[in-house]
């Protein structure tokens, strides 16, 4: 999943990070390249605690649109990517059944984007279960 972040500073200050995707996602850092860092640390804390609290994700708004919010006119703005299939920290192995086209098309994408199946499946499951609420 890509967040976009916004960070701010203030010159007598670090880089702060804020995740308009994730209310209460915050973080900071000396650098851009340090606030980054921490940023998809904090986003992937938080998501983790949405998961250990039986919370969905909410769903990702498009970029354009947090860039149009007021409250982030004068940030920088970056995109965080975050693989919530390695989150958490209990896997369970399951036996689905899918159309053998379907199967292929999965394995094919994730080989191109450089994803496993399951990492793939999990990702279009949370981003499905999260725009579908």
């Amino acid at each position: 999943m890509k967040y976009s972040v916004v960070l701010h500073k203030d010159p007598q200050s670090d880089y702060s990070v804020t995740v308009p995707d994730l209310p209460g996602c915050f973080s900071a850092g000396s650098t851009i390249e340090e606030a980054l860092s921490m940023a998809k640390e904090a986003i992937e804390c938080h998501i983790e605690g949405m998961f250990l609290d039986g919370e969905f994700i909410p769903k990702l708004l498009p970029f354009e649109e947090h860039q149009a919010n007021p409250k982030y006119s004068d940030g920088i703005w970056g995109i965080v990517e975050i693989d919530i299939s390695q989150l958490s920290s209990k896997s369970k192995q399951v036996n689905i059944t899918l159309p053998e086209y379907l199967l292929n098309t999965v394995d094919n994408y994730a080989k191109k984007h450089g994803e496993t199946r399951s990492g793939l499946l999990a990702h279009a499951v949370t981003e499905y279960i999260s725009s579908h609420q």
